[in-house]
């Protein structure tokens, strides 16, 4: 059994088919990289797995559970986080209480406010935030605030964290402290998957990668299986030397 899988997802706006007839799944401890052009469905399709929309046909279960009509609370109460493109702190709360919030109402709660303080704590100290926790949310560097973002995801306590293009607008230096912690992250027991535009990130990153256009799947394996598929290049990649970078 799949950890997450989708069977014949379809979903549509407006006319316009965002996700067409896609199958997915997610194992166990994997790290599964989901690249495509703007306008793909890639984030349509975390919606869908998140409980955001519901789809028009196909199935989603999610440890042997049809959770396709769950909506988003329930979702991530079973165990399934995820993080957004532009990032989402409460600017106007301190670093701490922004992460204590998911403590509060994700998987396996926290009892008290003092035990979900010192879990948050815990939280921040793993992915380098400890020293800021008292500081206001909305004065963090962009690369802070993606800490953050991570942080208030797994404060939710998931088994399957969706990882929104998390490496968006970082240098190279920042994408790879962001890669070593997303790997600490696997090792920790989460499975991954990961909407990335950075190649290098996202290649490195991930066992097997699906590729998407149109809302279409048109690849899926390995990421050098992938990265040599010629629909692959002419849709996504293009024949660019700085298309690794």
């Amino acid at each position: 059994m799949h950890l997450l899988e989708g069977i014949g997802l379809s979903k549509s706006f407006g006319g316009i088919k965002a996700i067409d007839q896609l199958d997915f799944y997610l194992e166990y401890g994997e790290i599964l990289g989901l690249i495509g052009p703007n306008g793909s469905g890639k984030t349509t399709l975390f919606n869908l797995i998140a409980g955001v929309f519901k789809p028009d046909r196909g199935r989603i279960w999610f440890e042997g559970v049809d959770i396709t009509r769950f909506g988003s609370a329930y979702i991530c109460q079973m165990g399934i986080g995820r993080t957004f493109q532009v990032t989402r702190p409460f600017p106007r709360l301190k670093v701490i209480e922004n992460v204590k919030l998911g403590r509060a109402y994700g998987r396996e709660p926290s009892k008290t406010l003092k035990q979900a303080e010192a879990e948050a704590e815990e939280i921040l100290d793993f992915i380098g935030l400890g020293s800021k926790r008292l500081l206001m949310a909305g004065s963090l560097s962009l690369l802070d605030r993606k800490r953050l973002e991570l942080g208030k995801a797994l404060s939710t306590r998931p088994k399957v964290l969706l990882l929104d293009e998390i490496m968006a607008g970082l240098n190279p230096t920042e994408i790879q402290l962001a890669m070593n912690l997303l790997r600490k992250i696997r090792e920790s027991g989460i499975s991954l998957i990961v909407v990335e535009h950075v190649m290098k990130a996202v290649l490195g990153l991930s066992e097997r990668v699906i590729v998407l256009n149109a809302g279409r799947k048109i690849a899926e394996g390995s990421p050098e299986e992938v990265i040599q598929n010629e629909e692959v290049v002419e849709a996504y990649l293009g024949a660019r030397e700085d298309a690794y970078t």
